[in-house]
């Protein structure tokens, strides 16, 4: 019983109720309509076959007397469906004719009687059971009262046939109104305990779990797969929290223990200028801390989606010749080249704040590991239309990246230089990646010259999709 309750708080089984409803009284409505019309049609023809039979019967009495009268309606009367003949005296006593017996007061109106009365036929085998009757009376000069009418039976049995199919097709339609009921609501239950179960085992705390998919598009389905996607969003900040949060108390740990020392260090230094030098130091460190955790929240703003509201059209073309011309002077402090191969008028839908910031940290990485490379020549800036998308990549020649540790170096504080002997936090690649997730692009890796192992270099990519061009 708990299980039908279940059904009908669904609002598919509600509209569905809701619908064979007003099926069944718009039905109603027309039958009886189409009943009362067509039996108003058939009173109406029987009335003008009745009329025509007073009128014929006048012409006999007016041409032959009541003789002839008698005669025209004895031979009527006794005719297959004949209608209703009587003669009746003055006080309303039936005098001759094929009834047994009518209705007390029908004689007392003259003309079209107001309503059907009732009557009795004579059979073979006696009187029959009553039945309706409409009819028109007139009086002769001698007084008599003659009454000629038409039984109601057609009428009665087209009305009594109508609402007889009438129900029988409402019975038919709510036969079949349980049956698809009771099987879909059955399947629908099904899937709402299933989806149950996988809800309060995410409930508990199991990320990984994913409510059901049927595969016929439905609004289960869709419903589904709306939440699967919310649970993986969800499941990935959580890993992404998890992460920076083991992170932190690692990484975070040696810079802040050297920043504690240097501070207990410049409260024993008498010299001021050698305190000074000192303070610098704190402060640097400080400075570098500080853009550490500028650096966690633009990625936390970013992988919120909090930014998204500020997507506008951006000129791509343009933020790449700026970003080269920005680091041509770094490259060549460095000892290298920057050379830039940029599509003109490329467009995307984004934001120009985040694009720039990723470009920046792609730079500042290949000039910062291509550095120290013997021979590492230059670093390349391409911006092209691929049949996939727009890809803007940026190119060292540099020690590059192994493949199997590609997917490592864009999670947050992994860094291939276990030493930390070079500047930095060990979140660019986390950034640029979170930037490409919210344009619905993606991030590749690859080896800018694979054939040379010791400088085979790295070539990221930002794929932004074609759609957004």
């Amino acid at each position: 019983m708990s299980r039908f309750k279940v059904l009908f708080k669904s609002t598919a089984v509600r509209l569905s109720a809701l619908y064979i409803l007003l099926f069944a009284i718009c039905a109603a409505t027309l039958v009886f309509y189409v009943t009362a019309m067509s039996e108003r049609l058939l009173t109406g023809q029987i009335r003008d076959a009745v009329r025509q039979e007073v009128e014929q019967v006048q012409r006999a009495y007016d041409t032959g007397g009541m003789n002839l009268l008698l005669r025209t309606m004895e031979r009527r009367a006794r005719q297959p469906g004949a209608n209703l003949y009587i003669i009746a005296g003055p006080s309303g006593d039936i005098l001759a004719g094929n009834v047994a017996s009518v209705q007390p007061g029908v004689f007392e109106e003259i003309g079209w009687t107001s309503a059907p009365f009732g009557y009795q036929r004579y059979t073979d085998s006696g009187i029959e059971r009553r039945h309706k009757a409409i009819a028109n009376i007139f009086v002769l000069d001698n007084g008599l009262r003659i009454l000629i009418g038409r039984d109601l039976g057609d009428p009665e049995r087209f009305r009594l046939l109508v609402r007889q199919a009438l129900m029988v097709a409402l019975a038919i339609m709510g036969l079949g109104a349980i049956i698809i009921w009771f099987g879909i609501g059955r399947n629908a239950l099904k899937r709402i305990d299933r989806m149950s179960d996988a809800s309060k085992k995410i409930m508990a705390g199991d990320l990984s779990q994913r409510l059901p998919v049927g595969g016929s598009g439905d609004e289960f389905d869709r419903l589904s797969m709306s939440l699967n996607t919310m649970l993986e969003r969800i499941e990935k900040l959580n890993e992404g929290l998890r992460q920076v949060s083991d992170n932190i108390a690692h990484d975070l740990k040696t810079p802040l223990t050297r920043l504690r020392n240097k501070a207990a260090d410049a409260l024993d230094i008498a010299d001021g200028e050698a305190r000074r030098s000192a303070l610098e130091g704190i402060i640097s460190e400080s400075d570098q801390l500080i853009r550490t955790f500028n650096a966690l929240l633009m990625i936390s703003r970013v992988e919120a989606g909090s930014v998204a509201a500020e997507m506008s059209p951006v000129e791509l073309s343009a933020i790449v010749a700026d970003s080269a011309e920005l680091y041509e002077p770094a490259a060549e402090e460095a000892g290298l080249g920057l050379s830039s191969s940029i599509e003109p008028d490329v467009e995307v839908q984004g934001n120009r704040e985040l694009i720039g910031q990723a470009i920046f940290n792609l730079l500042d990485n290949a000039i910062k590991y291509s550095s120290d490379t013997e021979g590492a020549g230059k670093v390349s800036l391409k911006l092209s239309r691929r049949p996939d998308g727009i890809c803007l990549s940026v190119a060292d020649h540099g020690p590059g990246v192994p493949a199997d540790r590609r997917d490592d170096v864009v999670k947050r504080f992994v860094r291939l230089d276990e030493s930390r002997s070079k500047p930095g936090t060990g979140l660019g690649l986390s950034l640029v990646e979170a930037v490409m997730e919210l344009h619905n692009g993606r991030l590749e890796l690859s080896d800018t010259d694979p054939d040379k192992p010791e400088k085979r270099g790295l070539t990221v990519s930002m794929i932004f999709p074609a759609k957004a061009a």
